[in-house]
């Protein structure tokens, strides 16, 4: 597949049960999900506990292990199956998970520890790649500080550069600003807006804010109580970076009212 050629990714009749915990048996969390995605931002919204997490992990292949994923249907990529973790997908959460032993630079450049992107991303191509996206996010006078050095919101900024570095087709994040306070999580906001235009991919971004769908999503899933379906799907066409005063516009209430009576039915 040429990476002149937009990524897709395919859920068809996707279905997925877990067993229960008191054994009487098997609790169905997913039903009947199909989709088409294409890149730009797709915002996935649904109640607390309503499988958005779970659907999120089988568009980048990863499989709890000992249960089947999905119950049912399947997961493409470019047409082929998606039965494990794939190289063109990059997750992003909301634990950022920086090693506190590495500096940023060191926590950005881990990815080329590993085979898949040592044998990707020539050696020389590497440090620039690092220094570029650290300059992009902010943090290149940060470089050489250890996490602990950093607030919440610069951690969040190095897992997307370590997420980012890679240049992936497949962004995968799930609620990767859940736990920032208001102000960070607008900067951070703005900020994934600005790099998403400068390094364009198939981005899905679970959340519950419904402010932030709004300001970042190309387009708004909205899932329903288990077992999820789809109950809204529908997009945006306002280009980015959007404005307070259109978040105050009639349009712009009208769909968040449209996303919130789903919520609350």
């Amino acid at each position: 597949m040429s990476e002149a050629t937009p990524v897709q990714i395919e859920l068809e009749g996707i279905a997925q049960e877990y067993p229960k915990p008191d054994g009487s048996g098997m609790l169905r969390v997913v039903d009947s999900i199909d989709l088409s995605l294409t890149p730009g931002i797709t915002m996935l919204l649904g109640p607390s506990g309503c499988g958005k997490s779970t659907i999120l992990r089988m568009m980048g292949g990863v499989r709890p292990l000992g249960v089947k994923t999905p119950t049912e249907g399947t997961v493409t990529i470019d047409g082929q199956p998606c039965d494990g973790p794939h190289d063109d997908a990059v997750m992003v959460f909301q634990r950022y998970a920086n090693r506190p032993d590495l500096s940023v630079r060191e926590n950005v450049a881990f990815p080329f520890r590993l085979k898949l992107w040592r044998d990707k991303v020539p050696e020389s191509e590497q440090k620039s790649r690092v220094d570029d996206i650290l300059r992009e996010v902010g943090l290149a006078d940060k470089a050489e500080l250890r996490p602990h050095q950093l607030s919440g919101g610069q951690n969040q900024r190095v897992a997307l550069a370590r997420a980012l570095v890679l240049r992936p087709r497949i962004l995968l994040m799930d609620e990767p600003f859940g736990a920032l306070d208001a102000q960070t999580r607008e900067e951070m906001q703005a900020l994934l807006s600005d790099l998403i235009a400068d390094h364009p991919c198939l981005a899905v971004f679970v959340t519950h804010d419904v402010t932030e769908a709004l300001l970042l999503g190309d387009r708004v899933l909205v899932l329903s109580t288990q077992p999820a379906r789809v109950a809204d799907d529908f997009t945006i066409d306002e280009p980015r970076p959007r404005s307070t005063l259109w978040l105050r516009s009639t349009g712009a209430r009208a769909l968040e009212e449209r996303i919130l009576d789903q919520l609350h039915a």
